[in-house]
């Protein structure tokens, strides 16, 4: 087995004023974006979004650290009635098992329910991580928050 092909030991943290930079860096990776189909911030804007993020006491972000590193962060808030959440991992870390562990801590952690996730649907790794915790693919949910932008947006809701 290779060190990639290990599984991180993860735990979520309150998110630190250093670790910001790294999260700047991750969310402008281009392959990154391309996955998400997420445009990249420029560091005003993402600067200006995070200080907005931790102001709101509402909101749970948390930072996700495997193995002693800072790997991504992950998030929930209240949107137009529904609580969502999103998450985002180095690509350093993709295929590790971070990304379900750190969303597996997450949802142990929330207590409301039902939890909305939407994902562009090349993103089949992440489709898999919330599958693997557990999310079904809400078609009802979806029909009604189809994406302006033409980009095929999948929606998917954990209930219990």
């Amino acid at each position: 087995m290779t060190e990639a092909d290990a599984v991180a030991t993860v735990h979520l943290r309150r998110v630190e004023d250093r670790d910001l930079e790294l999260f700047f860096d991750h969310q402008k990776d281009p392959q990154a974006v391309e996955m998400a189909a997420f445009p990249a911030r420029d560091r005003e804007r993402f600067f200006a979004h995070w200080a907005k993020v931790r102001a709101d006491s509402t909101n749970v972000v948390r930072t996700i650290v495997a193995d002693g590193h800072v790997a991504g962060n992950i998030g929930s808030w209240q949107d137009a009635g529904q609580q969502l959440l999103g998450y985002w991992i180095g690509r350093e870390w993709w295929g590790r098992g971070v990304a379900t562990r750190a969303l597996a801590l997450l949802i142990d952690e929330l207590s409301v329910r039902p939890l909305y996730a939407h994902v562009v649907a090349h993103n089949v790794g992440s489709i898999r991580v919330l599958q693997k915790c557990g999310f079904e693919h809400d078609r009802v949910t979806e029909a009604k928050a189809a994406a302006p932008d033409g980009v095929e947006e999948l929606v998917f809701v954990l209930e219990g």
